[in-house]
């Protein structure tokens, strides 16, 4: 941009160029007007937005006056700014006339040293730039918004050529009036550009799409699904976008049609909570309305929703975690409930089954000598007692697989890949995550004595004599030792695996 300035002084500036730096800066000058508009619009309906839920739009009010009295200080000086330029021409639209820059030659530099007003001009952007950053600090959503602004309200040197230049000389120092007439058109529209991308980012998008209470929706939630008949339904009416300064100023609420009193829901943290009788067994309807203020106005969000209440329960719910069968050997977990009933109120009986926490339980059957197990449960609610009991099957750990390199069965593989691969163990279609650990196989190669291997590779005796195996042979791996961590059962004996030779 310098050296095209430079190249049109030294052709003395064309009239047709002064004219498109100055209408330039008329778009500029409308835009900004535009903008300034829309950003008082917007920090008006913030305001109003803070006088109808002051706890939630306060503190972003806060935060964007301040930004709007650094973007409006620095704005000023720069109107006074551009008038002391233009104040001696006749016409401040006749950009023809404006090919000189002595103004600011002579407002900001005394030869290469900036004068006070040169130093005045450094100041006020560094002002605006670091109040920005400073009252953005501790949000994270405007770090880009913060790092755009240090960007454009830079004022470091500038590299030109093989050495630098100062910001303020190689942006305003010999160029013509016109020009520095546009850039400070431009600096303005970064000021409120900046203003608009705060308040946006602030409210994540416009104050009429992003905050209207017309796009909340309403949930009824419970501690609990269901009630039995009689007890008091506690359940809360919120917002499906709530916090704790979301509150409406009334409410209409009818149960089953029954309009509710104002003794049967109270306001707590931005939510309605309910106090009324679960009633009979069945499905139950709130309905009605939660009024809010809104730009000064009330707006309706409506409220429609339903709980059930169900009939005291007389049988538990008793399940395996993992299947309708216990294995001997392992800790099989279970969850043992009754419908209703609080977990503190509920026990269960039966040999090897012992209590985690709340509803969570453990059965080992390694000690029980038949195939079957029986639970009993035991459950008190309202001062009385409910009883119920469920059989399981009781199985042994199923046979394991041997495998090479994961793999088992009968299977093709080079010798060299042999020689590296990992013998191990599994449980195939096993409910239960049970890692096997190999501790020792029997390897044979034909023609060659089995050769009883420790771990769970080839050792040097049998990689010898692997090394003896012609091509297309098959060799053995049977008799493998596993064991599983936490298992107290001996394990059935694992199946062979049997390779054929590819090389």
């Amino acid at each position: 941009m310098y050296l095209i300035f430079i190249a049109m002084l030294a052709l003395n500036m064309s009239k047709e160029v002064l004219s498109a730096f100055g209408l330039m800066n008329e778009r500029l000058t409308e835009s900004n007007e535009a903008a300034a508009e829309r950003n008082t619009a917007f920090m008006a309906g913030l305001v109003q937005k803070a006088n109808d839920q002051p706890e939630k739009y306060e503190p972003l009010k806060d935060k964007a006056s301040q930004i709007k009295e650094l973007a409006n200080n620095f704005n000023a000086y720069l109107d006074d700014l551009k008038s002391k330029m233009t104040a001696k021409i006749d016409d401040p639209t006749d950009y023809e006339i404006m090919d000189k820059g002595d103004y600011l030659d002579e407002h900001f530099f005394k030869g290469d040293i900036i004068k006070p007003d040169g130093q005045e001009f450094l100041k006020q952007m560094k002002t605006f730039r670091e109040g920005v950053a400073e009252v953005l600090k501790d949000n994270p959503e405007m770090a880009n918004v913060v790092k755009d602004v240090q960007a454009k309200f830079a004022t470091d040197p500038v590299k030109r050529g093989a050495g630098t230049v100062g910001w303020l000389d190689h942006n305003y120092k010999g160029f013509p009036l016109v020009a520095s007439l546009t850039k400070m058109t431009q600096l303005q529209s970064d000021i409120k550009t900046t203003e608009s991308e705060v308040m946006s980012t602030m409210l994540k998008g416009t104050l009429t799409s992003e905050v209207s209470m017309t796009n909340y929706t309403t949930l009824l939630r419970a501690d609990k699904s269901a009630y039995f008949n009689g007890e008091t339904y506690d359940g809360e009416i919120v917002l499906g976008r709530t916090d704790e300064t979301t509150k409406p100023s009334r409410v209409e609420l009818t149960l089953d049609g029954r309009k509710l009193t104002e003794n049967q829901y109270d306001f707590v943290g931005g939510k309605v909570k309910l106090k009324v009788n679960s009633g009979n067994p069945g499905e139950h309807k709130i309905e009605g309305k939660l009024i809010f203020a809104q730009d000064g106005k009330e707006v309706e969000v409506p409220v429609s929703s339903s709980f059930a209440t169900i009939p005291k329960p007389n049988a538990a719910t008793i399940s395996a975690d993992k299947m309708n069968v216990v294995y001997r050997g392992v800790k099989n977990p279970m969850t043992i409930s009754f419908a209703g009933i609080a977990d503190n109120n509920v026990s269960a009986s039966a040999q090897g089954l012992s209590r985690v926490s709340g509803s969570s339980y453990v059965m080992d059957a390694t000690m029980i000598k038949g195939r079957e197990v029986t639970i009993n449960v035991t459950g008190k609610i309202d001062g009385q007692t409910v009883s119920d009991n469920a059989t399981f099957r009781i199985k042994d750990l199923p046979k394991p697989t041997g495998t090479v390199r994961g793999e088992d069965g009968s299977l093709s593989m080079q010798r060299n890949s042999l020689e590296i691969s990992t013998i191990g163990a599994k449980f195939d279609d096993f409910d239960f995550e049970l890692p096997l650990t190999v501790t020792g196989f029997k390897f044979k190669v034909p023609g060659q004595p089995t050769i009883q291997v420790n771990g769970s590779k080839l050792d040097a005796r049998a990689k010898q004599a692997l090394s003896k195996a012609k091509r297309g042979s098959g060799v053995q791996i049977f008799d493998i030792e596993a064991k599983a961590k936490g298992v107290s059962v001996i394990l059935k004996k694992v199946s062979p695996v049997f390779i054929e030779l590819t090389n």
